[in-house]
């Protein structure tokens, strides 16, 4: 074994618990990485393996009616592969066990297997062979513990009727499936049925003809343009706008979640990397700093510069290998775990974990960059050093009379805390990036939880300030003002306010976005339209208010003219001013007063829905009259909505801060116990003289944990205020078209990544504090400086 191996054998075991500590921190970086991109790479072979196996369509169009012969018509567009037609109606559901109203999405398949698109996937039973037989989308069943053979009632054509299940089934149409209006998943309240075509065509009229078609394009064709194609030909039949495969609402959530993904995978390893870094070029520093004469030794022997620096890097090297390989191993558990819960929220034939070894080299790869850039620079200062030079000891630091020496007088300030503010000033960038270490794990920690309270204040200002309602119901169609009469007559109802939701396609320029628009009543009581104030805005007569985030995507101001096509009844194209902009934290909305609204539409007082506040008591009798009443499609429940989002929130984000509480106190761990270790090393004799001059080993170890504190009393302010500019950027990455979280940070976030922070601190003080104990007072005398 050569010379130079022996001895990086022997600094790496001399500085095994510095460079466990450095380890653990490159390990939380590498585990972040690693389990990010390996959870995105699986979720993106499952999605596209199910979306080629399953022939998910590329473009998608619902419509009011059209004759089967209009697929051949859709066919003949260029470009156009394949059409498949469907019928697809949503229905009422009575569910045994469930006293609330439910609803259900029926879509027809063909009688045989056929190569169709967006084909179900049978995960048990068998295809449906009778005229009441139907497949159950896996959530709905699991929800529900329904099995092949059981019987779910629906409301079909205003009937009651029995439906078996046949078997359970999945889609790519609907790996996420949620229903309209909402923003998680409810699996117990919205199923997805499929049934043989010529079963529910004849339940709903619907012989020879179809409502809704899914289209596969050739390779090279322009989407637009097939889109626009598509348009032309259904806007007789009363097409509601044909919608490309990035904007069909399963697809678009879990690329959002992929896209997420993908930054987290960037943003967080990067500073546990960077702190990592920071750590080992401190840590070699010093290390080298002690070497001064080995290594003044090792050149007068004749080993270059560039052995020298290749053994010092070899350390840093083998410190940031041992945390590659806890980073690997840790990143592998955190990514199962990450793939596991995200099979509770996408429905996927499989979803399995996978790492590619890319992804293992990659982040063996930035570790090992992040080791070699942190001991570039200590490695420069030791092979500039002369040897002549490096043979004499490294000459004391200079002590000069400071500010504090100036300001404070002697009798009011104890002389460890007078030491402790001098070695402070003497070091200042050792300190402050010690304390910017500690600040980052601080910041990481507000990240992490200051979601909860913006998810805490999105719900409050959604359900309790702009949707004041108990219930929102939506017809199967656009009925006259006098179905308002009929529900303020159900039991228990308080007041009934009407809703107008209009399917259009908003056009500003060469951008177009295709959404609804709400029609309120001016001064409405339960939905309202509010501002950044929380104050309710008032509906012009005759134009737009518009979501702040619908306004930026089309470019748009106050003031500006839009030009709005209705895709509902005479399909009416108008251009109307843009009155107002609001700030909402869910969706792309568009509002206008719902007289204005019908007069656009050319139609009379007609209404597609209704709000409801109704009594707290018992609502079984009002739950059992709206499932026997046949116009309502669904029922939306403020209180189930809520509980929901609770729930599927909290299931992600318990692991998430878990996560983020062990790495962000590994982080104030590891930068801690490496300052303390380094003023131990620097400081030994000092401290060992001290107590022999009489100093208790309290007053010692005060001086040194002192110091620590001192850290942390800059390091923990720094840190909040860090963590409210991080979260702000992360409200900015997040800020899409499906959601928008609220800047708040509470006191209680502010207060737990503080309080977490200096537990992690002074638990590495209390180890170093071990070793101050143990410090052998005769050896470190004779150490020669």
């Amino acid at each position: 074994m050569r010379a130079l191996t022996r001895k990086l054998l022997r600094n790496v075991w001399q500085t095994r618990s510095q460079g466990l500590a450095i380890g653990l921190v490159i390990a939380a970086g590498v585990a972040m990485f690693v389990a990010y991109f390996s959870t995105f790479d699986s979720l993106r072979l499952a999605q596209r393996t199910y979306y080629d196996r399953f022939r998910f369509a590329d473009v998608f169009v619902t419509l009011k009616r059209a004759p089967l012969f209009v697929a051949d018509d859709l066919a003949a567009i260029p470009g156009i592969a394949r059409v498949t037609s469907r019928v697809v109606v949503d229905v009422a559901l009575d569910i045994p066990g469930l006293i609330e109203p439910a609803s259900g999405r029926l879509i027809s398949i063909p009688a045989r297997e056929q190569p169709v698109l967006n084909e179900p996937f049978l995960r048990r039973g068998r295809r449906p062979a009778a005229p009441d037989e139907i497949l159950a989308s896996e959530g709905f069943a699991i929800a529900h513990n329904f099995v092949p053979g059981d019987t779910v009632t629906a409301t079909i054509n205003g009937r009651r009727r029995d439906l078996r299940i046949a078997g359970i089934a999945l889609s790519p149409e609907y790996i996420y499936s949620i229903r309209p209006g909402e923003i998680v998943p409810d699996n117990a309240r919205f199923g997805i049925f499929w049934m043989e075509q010529r079963a529910l065509a004849a339940a709903f009229n619907m012989e020879g003809a179809f409502n809704d078609a899914s289209f596969a394009l050739m390779r090279g064709t322009s989407e637009p343009e097939v889109v626009a194609a598509i348009d032309r030909v259904l806007a007789r039949y009363g097409s509601l706008g044909a919608v490309s495969r990035a904007n069909q609402l399963s697809n678009w959530f879990i690329e959002n979640e992929l896209t997420q993904l993908q930054t987290m995978g960037f943003v967080i390893p990067g500073i546990f990397l960077g702190v990592s870094a920071f750590l080992l070029n401190i840590v070699l520093s010093r290390l080298i700093a002690v070497q001064r004469e080995q290594i003044a030794a090792l050149k007068a022997l004749g080993y270059t510069n560039r052995e020298i620096a290749a053994h010092y890097v070899s350390w840093a090297i083998a410190i940031s290998l041992t945390g590659t390989v806890l980073g690997v191993l840790g990143g592998i558990w955190l990514g199962s775990s990450m793939t596991t819960l995200y099979n509770d929220f996408f429905r996927f034939p499989t979803l399995r974990y996978m790492l590619a070894p890319a992804i293992v080299i990659e982040g063996a790869a930035i570790s090992l960059c992040a080791g070699a850039l942190g001991a570039a620079s200590a490695v420069r200062r030791a092979v500039r050093l002369p040897p002549a030079e490096a043979m004499r000891p490294e000459p004391p630091a200079r002590h000069y009379l400071t500010w504090l020496d100036r300001v404070v007088p002697r009798r009011l300030a104890p002389p460890a805390v007078k030491m402790i503010l001098r070695n402070l000033q003497r070091q200042p960038v050792r300190a402050g990036l010690s304390a910017l270490g500690v600040a980052f794990a601080v910041a990481i920690l507000i990240v992490g939880m200051f979601s909860l309270d913006a998810i805490e204040v999105l719900l409050d200002v959604q359900f309790n300030v702009a949707q004041r309602q108990d219930y929102t119901l939506a017809f199967i169609e656009p009925r006259s003002t006098r179905a308002l009469q009929e529900l303020a007559h159900l039991p228990g109802v308080f007041a009934v306010e009407p809703v107008r939701a209009v399917p259009a396609r908003i056009r500003a320029g060469h951008l177009a976005r295709q959404t609804a628009i709400t029609g309120l009543m001016n001064g409405a009581r339960l939905q309202r339209v509010i501002d950044s104030s929380l104050r309710p805005v008032p509906l012009p007569g005759d134009g737009l208010v518009l979501s702040r985030k619908l306004a930026e995507i089309l470019r748009l101001r106050a003031g500006d003219t839009v030009q709005v096509e209705f895709l509902e009844g005479a399909r009416p194209i108008r251009d109307i001013v843009v009155a107002a902009l609001v700030d909402e934290y869910m969706g792309t909305s568009a509002y206008m007063e719902i007289a204005a609204l019908q007069r656009f539409m050319q139609e009379g007082p007609r209404v597609s829905g209704a709000t409801l506040l109704v009594d707290r008591g018992d609502p079984n009798e009002l739950y059992r009259r709206m499932k026997a009443t046949p116009a309502i499609a669904g029922v939306s429940s403020k209180r189930a909505a809520i509980d929901n989002f609770r729930d599927t929130i909290a299931q992600n984000m318990n692991v998430m801060i878990f996560f983020n509480v062990l790495f962000s106190s590994v982080i104030a761990f590891g930068v801690v116990y490496n300052a303390a270790r380094i003023s131990l090393s620097e400081r030994s004799r000092e401290l060992a003289s001290l107590r022999v001059l009489g100093f208790t080993r309290a007053e010692i170890s005060l001086i040194l944990l002192g110091e620590l504190a001192a850290i942390l009393l800059i390091a923990v302010p720094a840190g909040l205020l860090l963590g409210y500019a991080l979260a702000a950027l992360v409200v900015l990455a997040f800020d899409t078209e499906l959601y928008r979280f609220p800047l708040v940070v509470s006191v209680r976030t502010f207060a737990f990544a503080a309080v977490t922070t200096i537990a992690a601190a002074l638990i590495s003080g209390l180890v170093v504090r071990r070793l101050l104990d143990r410090l052998d007072l005769v050896a470190v005398l004779k150490t020669r400086v």
